[in-house]
């Protein structure tokens, strides 16, 4: 029988409280950044991120174990950068105001950094990112349905759930999938594409919601 291999540590080491710690973890999640953007997955080691961060890579050992984590924290950092935007969306009293506004959140957040956006979106997959940080669920999920929410209800389209779970699940889904395909084609239009996502979310919920 083979010995169980250890799960590979994901969690940071310490936490920043401490600005000057607070300032050396945020230039190591950066420096992440900027390697993902400008040489992609092959180049990306802890080396090479420490380099471009301007730490040792002790400095950058204490704070995370390995460059998983480093790409964790990126991801929650660029996860928390859209929740902000989504939730403030829900401010907007007019419902399809407000998922409008969601939209345009969601294609700035794909076209600001799209090389970023498109390496996150692979390594999210792969990586065991939690609920709360996943751009498809937790908080950004609640405030995308508690928006829908608002247009119904509204008669069931034949044969499919009218629920705002679903409905939620479907423009998210819609969503991500048009910006992500938009940022594996090299797009720099936001206007263009927020249009057609607009036009896809609410064609979608036409006969869903009122």
């Amino acid at each position: 029988m083979s010995p169980s291999r250890k799960p590979v540590p994901l969690k940071p080491r310490k936490t920043a409280r401490q600005m000057r710690a607070t300032k050396t973890v945020e230039a190591i999640v950066e420096g992440a950044a900027r390697i993902l953007e400008t040489v992609g997955l092959e180049g990306y080691t802890t080396n090479a991120v420490a380099a471009r961060a301007g730490v040792s890579i002790g400095s950058l050992y204490q704070y995370f174990p390995n460059k998983d984590a480093i790409t964790l924290a990126l991801i929650e950092r660029e996860s928390a950068l859209l929740l902000k935007e989504v939730e403030a969306a829900t401010a907007e009293p007019d419902w399809k105001a407000a998922l409008r506004l969601m939209v345009a959140a969601a294609v700035r957040h794909q076209l600001n950094r799209p090389a970023l956006a498109r390496l996150l979106d692979l390594e999210e997959a792969r990586l065991p990112v939690r609920d709360a940080t996943g751009s498809g669920s937790g908080a950004i999920f609640t405030a995308v349905g508690a928006v829908i929410a608002r247009g119904m209800p509204a008669p069931a389209l034949p044969g499919i759930s009218s629920g705002v779970e679903q409905f939620t699940s479907d423009v998210i889904g819609i969503t991500r999938g048009m910006t992500d395909m938009a940022g594996h084609r090299h797009e720099v239009d936001r206007l263009d594409l927020t249009l057609r996502v607009e036009h896809a979310v609410f064609g979608y919920l036409s006969r869903a919601v009122k």
